[in-house]
């Protein structure tokens, strides 16, 4: 006697879900964009204080991260970005 083949259905896609956005996400792509950005417009994107956004990219991005950051000064402020980026 022959066995009958089993059909398993196909499993339904999970559902995926964005990834999760935060300030530190905020402020590297602020920093990823061709012209960088601004101490001012990192305090305005993220709603810390400059002095945090200073810590930040400092301690985090440079020190545990490993991205090159580079401040270009351009008056009347300074433009921060990530080395590298074209």
């Amino acid at each position: 006697m022959a066995k009958a083949k089993t059909t398993t259905a196909p499993k339904p896609a999970k559902p995926t879900t964005p990834a999760k956005i935060t300030k530190l996400s905020l402020l590297v792509d602020l920093l990823k964009r061709k012209t960088g950005a601004t101490i001012g417009e990192a305090v305005k994107a993220t709603g810390w204080q400059a002095h945090s956004v200073r810590g930040a990219m400092s301690g985090t991005l440079k020190k545990k991260r490993g991205l090159a950051i580079e401040s270009v000064p351009c008056p009347p402020s300074a433009t921060i970005r990530q080395s590298g980026v074209v």
